[in-house]
């Protein structure tokens, strides 16, 4: 079949430009990236500082004998931290994928393994990948209310077991399905 030239289809003209421009639009994502990366770079500066105030503050408490008992904080904040560390790495993971998927592969990712966060040939890779760390999160935050949990009556005790249960649970067939999705491959 011959291609219509331009001169004799108008129309093939702008519909060519149109689809170049429609192209082009696909660089629009990064307007979602680069925020997506610097929100990663403020919230890994944040744990940071945060890990370190706990240092300070273990070394203030124990080698200089001041400062306030830490004994009470310290975990939370180190969960707090963590917390804050797992988001960072959604938002890199959900800015690298976005990216690779819209606009062109990170060429220094292709070197690495396929199975690298970074390298998401979908936007069910991307979802997944995003999922688990995100669920990751929520069980980090749970477990930082759970250090903080004062039970009134036996019945808190048990909430409490019933909502470690479901969280197992969940985990479970979380990984089961992530078993099963790799089988699939």
């Amino acid at each position: 079949m011959q291609e219509p030239n331009d001169k004799k289809f108008p129309a093939f003209k702008y519909e060519k430009q149109f689809e170049r421009f429609l192209w082009r639009s696909r660089l629009l994502v990064l307007l979602a990236v680069v925020p997506s990366l610097a929100g990663a770079l403020v919230l890994l500066l944040v744990g940071t500082a945060d890990i370190i105030g706990v240092v300070v503050a273990v070394g203030q408490y124990y080698l200089l004998g001041m400062g306030t008992n830490i004994h009470d904080s310290i975990v939370p904040d180190i969960i707090m931290a963590v917390d804050i560390y797992l988001i960072a790495v959604v938002l890199l993971i959900f800015g690298t994928g976005i990216y690779r998927l819209f606009v062109s592969p990170i060429d220094e990712a292709e070197n690495y393994h396929q199975a690298h966060p970074f390298n998401v040939n979908s936007f069910d890779e991307l979802k997944d990948k995003i999922a688990r760390v995100v669920i990751l999160a929520v069980i980090i935050e749970f477990f930082r209310a759970v250090v903080d949990i004062r039970f009134q009556t036996p019945l808190d005790a048990i909430f409490l077991a019933v909502s470690i249960m479901a969280l197992a649970l969940g985990l479970y067939l979380m990984a089961r399905a992530h078993v099963k999705g790799d089988s699939h491959h």
